[in-house]
C-alpha cells in the first residue's frame, strides 16, 4: 500500500485521484506513527518551504519520515515535496530541510534570463532524463507541467536524474538510492505524468 504524507500543504485529493486512474489504492495518511506500514511513501506540496517544514514538524512527521526513507522503501517527492527533501531553502529566508538528499534549494536567477522569462516557472516545460526506472515508456518529447518559484542544486550530479531548461538548465528530477524527487506535477501532467506514477507503484 501507498501513502500519501497529510501534513496540510497541498492537493493531496489530486494526487490520490491520479493513482486512482492507475488502478490503485492509496492512503492520505497523517499519523507519523503508521508510515512504517507502508510499501511506499509519497511526499506532496505547495506552498512555501519554510511554512511545509513547520507543519512537519507541528505533527511529529520529520523523523518518520526520515525512519522511512532509512529503511530502504520507494519514496516519491512532488514538486515542494521533492524540495523538502533537501538539506535547506533560501525561500523566505534561511529553513532547514529534511536532509535526505545533499543541496539545497535556490530562487531562480532572473539575471540569467532572457526578458520574456518570468517566475514562477509555469506551464508545460520539457525534461532531458537519465535512465531511471520512474522514466520507462514516457514519450519522446517527456513534456510535464510545472509551477515553481524556486529549483533544487544537488552537490552530487549523481543524484540528478532529470533536468530542464528554463533561462537555463536546472535540475527537474532527483534519486539517491530510495528516495526519488520530481519537480513537475505528475498529477497535472496527463500521460506522462500517469506514467511516472505507475513505473513509482512498480518500484
Amino acid at each position: 500500500m501507498i501513502a500519501i504524507v497529510d501534513y496540510n500543504m497541498g492537493n493531496l485529493a489530486s494526487v490520490q485521484n491520479a493513482f486512482l486512474k492507475l488502478g490503485k489504492d492509496t492512503v492520505v495518511e497523517s499519523d507519523p506513527h503508521k508510515f512504517k506500514a507502508y510499501e511506499k511513501l509519497v511526499l506532496p506540496g505547495v506552498g512555501a518551504f519554510g511554512d511545509a517544514m513547520e507543519h512537519l514538524r507541528e505533527r511529529n512527521m520529520i523523523e518518520p519520515i526520515k525512519e522511512f526513507a532509512a529503511s530502504g522503501k520507494p519514496m516519491l517527492g512532488i514538486c515542494l515535496g521533492m524540495q523538502l527533501l533537501f538539506q535547506s531553502s533560501e525561500e523566505f529566508g534561511e529553513h532547514e530541510g529534511l536532509g535526505l538528499i545533499k543541496g539545497k534549494v535556490q530562487r531562480f536567477n532572473e539575471s540569467k534570463f532572457h526578458k520574456h522569462l518570468k517566475v514562477p516557472h509555469m506551464g508545460w516545460n520539457r525534461m532531458f532524463t537519465k535512465e531511471h526506472p520512474l522514466f520507462e515508456g514516457l514519450d519522446d518529447l517527456h513534456y510535464l507541467y510545472f509551477v515553481h518559484t524556486y529549483h533544487v542544486v544537488c552537490d552530487d550530479t549523481n543524484d540528478i536524474i532529470g533536468e530542464t531548461e528554463y533561462g537555463y538548465r536546472f535540475t527537474s528530477a532527483v534519486a539517491h538510492e530510495n528516495i526519488m524527487g520530481i519537480q513537475p506535477h505528475p498529477e497535472k501532467s496527463h500521460a506522462n505524468g500517469l506514467k511516472i506514477l505507475q513505473n513509482f507503484i512498480k518500484l
